[in-house]
């Protein structure tokens, strides 16, 4: 067997890729079922010069990781359901101040305790909207252990490239199943660091609005002097109420990544050309869904899937130019309703969308899905 091919579970993966990034600092609090990020950062980060540390709760290691990214460190925390809940203020704050950092969250049954170890895609909106205010964020969700590694990579990429929090959205499914994975050689691999700047420390603007409307990032330490605030700040950092300049800003922080929409998504298609019905689904639901498909075009039914791997900015251009060519979306999640409003909003009335939603703790299956596929051929 080569020494590159391995048996590995989706949330190893996630941190081997994470390490081949250049993650060198994770914070972390055990929560079930993303207890293994932690306990694989604490016993893998030592080996190659990082730093693991176990915090007193989620909300301090929010805070710790975006401490670790301002000095330097490219830097992971993670976490599941309620957990991910109280990180949403300091996430806040890293998107505020735009400092680069990876957040997982394995989705598990909820709300509250809810179902610990059961799997469920319940944060689809929360990844988007549970901090307060208008904010940027970038969110991807892999469907296979391979992916949970590779997607890693992706996710501190997108991280440093925007300076802006990413969020790896995993449900429990993918983080706890094994397959079989071949990890790429590193020298493979693309490797993007945050932009650092070049101008004399005097005339350092850490939140100046450059062409790309992404500035440069000094890593604290290094003799460049910066103000850090929650705040409505200005060029310098420094604290600012003045309507136009937090008009300025905002719009700054919301461009950076609509400007780059091209670069950040991602998505996955599956027989969809000549498709009538078409499946969205994420996750270890889209495994489901694809399997779905199969069954489906054996019978000779004209169906096909699109699988977002980009939640956030979601990939509305692509599904808009679906929508015009298919009769019906079917909207398979692990949850009462949540990516099917964005479904609902991109299609309007160019076809008709249904949502699939399952809350109890158990993954969508192949067979729901083609009940679910009758049930709408037999609306027309």
């Amino acid at each position: 067997m080569k020494n590159n091919v391995f048996l590995m579970q989706g949330n190893e993966a996630c941190i081997y890729g994470a390490i081949d990034a250049g993650m060198r600092f994770f914070a972390g609090y055990p929560i079930t079922p993303s207890t293994e990020l932690a306990e694989v950062s604490a016993q893998e980060l030592p080996k190659v010069g990082g730093k693991f540390i176990q915090m007193e709760d989620e909300i301090a290691s929010m805070a710790a990781t975006i401490g670790a990214s301002l000095a330097g460190l490219k830097s992971m925390t993670a976490t599941s359901g309620p957990g991910f809940s109280l990180k949403q203020e300091n996430l806040g704050f890293a998107c505020m101040t735009e400092i680069p950092c990876v957040v997982v969250n394995v989705q598990r049954g909820g709300p509250s305790t809810g179902l610990p170890t059961a799997p469920a895609q319940g944060e689809v909106m929360q990844s988007r909207w549970g901090t307060h205010g208008d904010h940027p964020i970038i969110v991807i969700s892999p469907s296979s252990v391979m992916e949970a590694y590779m997607f890693a990579v992706k996710a501190f990429n997108l991280s440093e490239k925007y300076r802006t929090p990413v969020v790896l959205l995993m449900d429990e499914v993918v983080a706890h199943m094994r397959e079989k994975i071949e990890i790429p050689d590193k020298s493979s691999l693309e490797i993007i660091n945050r932009k650092k700047p070049v101008v004399d420390k005097d005339k350092y603007l850490p939140y100046e609005d450059t062409e790309d409307l992404i500035p440069p990032m000094a890593n604290f330490g290094e003799g460049y002097r910066f103000h850090v605030t929650g705040l409505t700040h200005d060029e310098t950092g420094f604290p600012s109420t003045n309507p136009a300049n937090a008009s300025k800003q905002i719009n700054r922080l919301l461009n950076k990544i609509e400007m780059h929409k091209e670069d950040i998504i991602e998505f996955d298609e599956y027989l969809t050309e000549d498709a009538e019905i078409i499946l969205v689904s994420f996750g270890a639901v889209a495994r489901s869904a694809k399997s779905a498909v199969k069954e489906a075009r054996s019978q000779g039914k004209k169906v096909g899937l699109f699988r977002p791997m980009t939640i956030w900015p979601f990939p509305e251009e692509r599904l808009k130019e679906l929508g015009k060519k298919a009769k019906h979306f079917i909207v398979a999640e692990m949850n009462m309703g949540q990516l099917v409003l964005e479904v609902e909003r991109i299609i309007k009335s160019d076809a008709v969308v249904h949502l699939l939603g399952k809350a109890n703790g158990e993954i969508i299956t192949p067979d729901e899905i083609m009940d679910k596929i009758k049930e709408v051929e037999n609306i027309g």
